[in-house]
């Protein structure tokens, strides 16, 4: 078992020579998953960012547990593609971006760029906004004050990174742990309907045009562009292989831990909009607001439950800041070949978040509408993933199946139809079967 009380520098040397001797058949039972464990943790990040926090409230608020059928899907698309995503790394080497650069044409190469800079803007926009939320509501600190401490705190963990893959990923472990803790005594506090919540699991509804568009910011909350790109980047050439066979057993490992840090995530986005639609739907269904919801929660549950909450959302917004960065960084270094200092890279992306703050846009409206964004970009990562998977010319004998090729391809072009519905709606075009939301 690793010792924690080693230097943050040794761990990743000492995970790789324990995952050496699992390939080798000296390591078995539960200990053998541990070396493999890791990447999936850190994408799972992405699924429960600020993001989800707005979305799901608003969902649940709205609509009581109606829409719980699209955070199901979506964590069950998030699990496919991230198994994609993290495979194309294990068996070639190479990051999705990087295979995108080589095996596509240059033009649409920097139009797929341009398109994830965009991802990963929208997406430091709801994390960086999220953090500051919390630590304004916590300490009564204004907002842009907030902004400026969370950019020192994300800068500091950021600092990480530096001792290897290891310690990153135990210290986002460990956030995401308090994340699931805290939704835990939530759920605990104001325990959901389950008959509704069955129901909303199994009854595909979308009442109306603002459901749509929660839908679609639903799953670009969930299956977020930059974890699709982020995951290959994550499991190329972390566990050496040298073999098909051993490819095989990582790739095993890999699937298992996809399944697992996604059914978390999962339970907490489903967490989130139980718990809204229990203690807001029927008796505050205008509930749209992060900040609202948590001094709603104050007299509804008490003071304890809303400090619970801000403490998620504060962990949700470090966390995901954290990995957004890591995400944004390798999307631009595999896609143009192109490097700049991480300080750089993070001021540039925070300015949309001072921006919207001094313009005086409420940031659970610029957190809805920054995961809208997401999924429209989303289709570029899918697209690609599920090409170059099938592509036996890249992955060999792992190239993926046709019938797995088809089930991926079909979700991608659901997501496409979504988002095409989302802008005709937007425009004011009358599609029959939606009323105006």
């Amino acid at each position: 078992m690793t010792n924690l009380a080693m230097r943050p520098d040794d761990w990743s040397e000492r995970t790789v020579e324990a995952g050496r001797q699992v390939l080798a058949g000296q390591r078995t039972g539960w200990r053998a998953f541990l070396p493999f464990a890791g990447p999936a943790v850190i994408a799972s990040v992405a699924y429960m960012d600020p993001g989800n926090f707005a979305t799901n409230i608003e969902a649940g608020a709205r609509y009581g547990y109606a829409l719980l059928w699209v955070v199901l899907l979506a964590n069950l698309t998030a699990m496919l593609f991230q198994a994609l995503s993290a495979k194309i790394g294990i068996v070639t080497g190479h990051s999705l971006a990087s295979l995108c650069r080589e095996h596509l044409p240059r033009p649409l190469v920097y139009a797929m760029w341009a398109a994830s800079e965009v991802a990963a803007m929208a997406t430091d926009l709801a994390e960086f906004l999220g953090a500051s939320l919390a630590l304004s509501l916590l300490t009564g600190m204004p907002l842009m004050a907030g902004l400026f401490v969370t950019a020192i705190l994300t800068y500091a963990v950021l600092a990480w990174q530096g001792n290897g893959f290891r310690p990153m990923e135990y210290l986002i472990g460990g956030i995401v742990l308090v994340i699931g803790l805290s939704y835990l005594v939530e759920v605990l506090i104001a325990p959901p309907d389950v008959k509704g919540v069955l129901a909303g699991i199994v009854t595909p509804i979308l009442p109306d045009a603002r459901a749509v568009t929660l839908a679609v910011g639903i799953i670009g909350a969930t299956v977020m562009p930059h974890a699709i790109y982020l995951h290959s980047s994550l499991t190329q050439g972390r566990m050496p292989v040298s073999n098909p066979d051993q490819v095989r057993r990582v790739l095993s490992y890999s699937n298992r831990e996809v399944m697992i840090a996604l059914a978390f995530a999962g339970l907490v986005n489903m967490a989130m909009v139980a718990m809204a639609a229990s203690v807001f739907h029927g008796v505050n269904s205008d509930v749209a607001e992060i900040e609202t919801a948590y001094r709603t929660l104050i007299p509804l549950l008490g003071g304890a439950a809303a400090t619970v909450f801000l403490i998620s959302l504060l962990a949700s917004g470090f966390s995901s800041s954290v990995v957004g960065t890591m995400a944004g960084q390798s999307i631009m270094q595999d896609f143009v070949s192109f490097r700049i200092p991480l300080w750089v890279r993070r001021l540039v992306t925070m300015l949309p978040a001072f921006v919207v703050v001094a313009m005086g846009v409420g940031a659970t409206e610029a957190l809805v509408a920054s995961q809208v964004v997401l999924s429209m970009t989303l289709p570029v990562p899918m697209i690609a993933l599920v090409w170059l998977g099938s592509r036996r010319s890249i992955m060999g004998e792992f190239a993926n199946s046709p019938k797995l090729t088809g089930l991926a391809g079909a979700v991608a072009v659901v997501i496409v139809a979504l988002n095409l519905l989302l802008i005709a709606l937007t425009l004011g075009i009358d599609v029959p079967g939606f009323a105006a939301g």
